[in-house]
């Protein structure tokens, strides 16, 4: 392959793929569906085949760029149209957390550990787990959340505790996650797991394993979610 047959094959790759990009839809990078992302990058490797690979015709290569762009169409239109379709393409959206219990089961569906949840949340500057009612994964990536009306976590009343100023937090302290004990955040609010155990005893829960997420809320209230919650 000659210079010359290089910066044409430069040319026609960038003006069909150009094209391509304008015909099949324009989308933020932040809307693309897994579908879409997987036909943007097959788009890439098709035309980086027919620049670089001598092997690989111009007439094939723009074929190629033609017919995956028709396929990608024709699978956007079906996505449109038919909810089926959708459904097998896209899958569904998953709850997460539903009237502010967090789904154990719902969480290994999609993947997500608490802090990735808790992440997600802190991007919509939600920094407790206590303030959220629902939470669904949607089928984009995106996680869409509904606030709960103050609060139905366990209070200091409902515990017989009486902190002091010193136990107050600036922001939500996690004390178990994936029903393990944060030894480290407990030894920074100068607490010990005999604590923690004695504050679940106030709550009625016997056992450390029977907690799969506990904070500390930053008015001294303690957020506890059993384990055990499954999808109904």
């Amino acid at each position: 392959m000659n210079q010359y047959e290089l910066i044409l094959r430069i040319a026609v790759g960038f003006i069909v793929l150009l094209s391509m990009a304008r015909w099949t839809g324009r989308k933020e990078i932040s809307q693309m569906t897994f579908f879409n992302l997987v036909s943007a990058i097959a788009f890439g490797s098709i035309a980086a085949a027919l620049v670089v690979n001598p092997s690989v015709s111009i007439i094939n290569g723009i074929i190629a760029l033609l017919g995956w762009a028709a396929v990608t169409v024709l699978t956007d239109q079906i996505h449109l149209k038919s909810k089926k379709a959708r459904k097998l393409l896209m899958g569904d959206p998953v709850i997460v957390i539903k009237k502010g219990e967090i789904l154990e089961d719902a969480l290994k569906q999609t993947r997500l550990d608490t802090d990735s949840l808790q992440a997600r949340l802190r991007e919509k500057s939600i920094f407790s787990l206590s303030d959220v009612d629902y939470a669904i994964f949607e089928t984009d990536g995106k996680l869409s959340v509904m606030k709960k009306e103050p609060k139905q976590a366990v209070t200091k009343s409902d515990l017989n505790i009486a902190m002091s100023k010193g136990d107050f937090v600036p922001l939500s302290t996690e004390l178990v996650a994936d029903g393990q004990v944060n030894d480290k955040n407990l030894a920074k609010m100068n607490k010990d797991q005999t604590w923690l155990d004695d504050q679940l005893q106030h709550a009625g829960i016997q056992s450390i394993d029977d907690v799969f997420y506990a904070e500390v809320q930053p008015d001294g209230n303690l957020y506890i979610d059993k384990r055990e919650d499954f999808l109904h």
